[in-house]
């Protein structure tokens, strides 16, 4: 079965456990015909091998009980047809290559303590290791690592991507990761993940559009000392190809924003009448973003609350306006974007919580604040009640930088502005933003303002111009 060319799919699949079990049973004959599979994922753990490390010449297969030990074996028989040695063993040393082949999709919760001294032992063995389908010790459905786990060089998975492939803290224990086919039909999963062409669903300015029907977008925030952080959000909306920008900030920041950003038209309020003033605003704008450089002021919280509670408008939420928010009822849609730290406080837990289990996290926020929840990160995470996630992880380490999070809730609220449904333009603004900084010239001394210069490349860049 040819899979469609990458250029043209909008997701690609994220198998759970469950799912590639309940996959597997559908195969012809099953169970069979497991030997079959086994012996088709063998053969490409062997071959991947071979593949990647031409000179090794001596494997080390750490084979399990289970299914995954099955494949391991295979891997090793092969690689002896192959004229190398290759032997079952768990005394680590001595080889040039080793071959995780402990645990697989089914494995979850920690290694008991000879596995986890196994695994010890094969990440200080020196040698690159091949992880077969993931690197032992990652919960395939969630990316969660609950105690040792093999750091891999190279994972050899089959079908599809695993959930835990992709979603930290798994996907940093994989390495470099290729996808064998194996034979398997292709099912629906709950979970998948944005491509590149997903941009091709923004809404592009028509004949006969104005500056606010191709979106019109609402920027609260830019307190004295954080003006930056509103106008990298109003003029990454612009960027984003949304057609009208307002900028709200406390009168007194007035001045310093009208000398830093030209294409937005500016308003100042005060707190005492902060609610009219932006709520005036709003009135002829498609969505709203509440938070860059905002303030965490009582006064402002307050702000917030009640801005959510009257605009009848799809709101963005970030920064500082996510600070000791509670959950506020509304029909129009709600995108929260916060990083691990940010999260951590909307659930009452620390970042290293959430950090270990985002997947989770992003759920139970989701459900919480009943929102779309767009997790930051390398697998930025986008959650929402009552459905699976999407994750985007084409943004490259040079977006760990300051102002970045603001330029990205500009792409969200224009998107929305454009009409695109919550989680949809949650996570095209994720993929808008990692391929805008990709196509940087450098990624050293990035910082955010360089996105702004990208970010209209990367909307009409032939993947976003491709139509299925």
């Amino acid at each position: 079965m040819r899979r469609q060319p990458a250029r043209l799919r909008l997701f690609e699949q994220l198998y759970t456990a469950a799912e590639m079990r309940a996959v597997e049973e559908r195969y012809p004959d099953y169970p069979s015909s497991v030997p079959e599979l086994m012996e088709r994922a063998g053969a490409a753990v062997a071959r991947e091998a071979m593949l990647a490390f031409p000179d090794a010449r001596r494997f080390g297969c750490v084979c399990g009980g289970g299914s995954n030990g099955g494949d391991g074996r295979v891997a090793a028989r092969v690689l002896r047809e192959a004229g190398l040695v290759a032997e079952e063993t768990e005394d680590v040393d001595g080889y040039d290559v080793l071959v995780d082949a402990l645990f697989g999709t089914g494995f979850h919760g920690a290694p008991r303590p000879d596995a986890a001294s196994l695994i010890e032992r094969v990440n200080a063995a020196g040698v690159p290791v091949v992880s077969v389908d993931l690197p032992s010790g990652v919960d395939a459905s969630t990316g969660e690592v609950a105690g040792a786990v093999v750091r891999a060089d190279l994972t050899v998975t089959f079908h599809s991507l695993k959930v835990g492939l992709v979603i930290a803290p798994g996907r940093f224990q994989a390495g470099r990761v290729v996808v064998a086919d194996i034979g398997l039909e292709r099912a629906p999963t709950e979970s998948r993940r944005a491509a590149p062409a997903l941009l091709s669903l923004v809404p592009r300015r028509k004949p006969g559009d104005t500056k606010y029907t191709s979106g019109s977008v609402l920027i609260v925030g830019g307190q004295p000392g954080m003006t930056g952080a509103a106008c990298l959000s109003a003029r990454a909306a612009l960027r984003a190809d949304a057609g009208y920008v307002t900028l709200a900030v406390p009168a007194e920041s007035l001045p310093i924003v009208e000398t830093m950003v030209l294409e937005p038209v500016k308003i100042g309020w005060r707190d005492a009448d902060a609610v009219e003033e932006i709520s005036r605003a709003a009135e002829r704008a498609g969505a709203v973003a509440i938070g860059p450089g905002l303030g965490r002021s009582d006064e402002r919280r307050a702000l917030v609350r009640e801005l959510l509670r009257r605009l009848d408008v799809p709101a963005v939420v970030d920064a500082d306006a996510l600070f000791e928010l509670d959950p506020v009822e509304r029909d129009a849609p709600t995108v929260l974007t916060p990083h691990a730290g940010e999260l951590a406080r909307l659930l009452d837990t620390d970042s290293g919580w959430v950090d270990a289990h985002r997947l989770e996290a992003a759920q139970r926020a989701a459900d919480r604040f009943d929102a779309v929840v767009l997790l930051k990160g390398p697998d930025t995470i986008v959650a929402e009640p009552g459905k699976g996630v999407i994750v985007s992880d084409l943004g490259p380490p040079s977006l760990a930088t300051a102002g970045t999070g603001d330029v990205l809730t500009g792409i969200v609220a224009a998107f929305l502005a454009k009409g695109m449904e919550g989680q949809l333009a949650a996570v095209a603004a994720a993929v808008a933003h990692g391929v805008a900084a990709r196509l940087l010239p450098q990624q050293a001394g990035l910082v955010a303002s360089d996105l702004l210069e990208t970010l209209p490349v990367a909307l009409e860049s032939e993947v976003a111009n491709t139509r299925e």
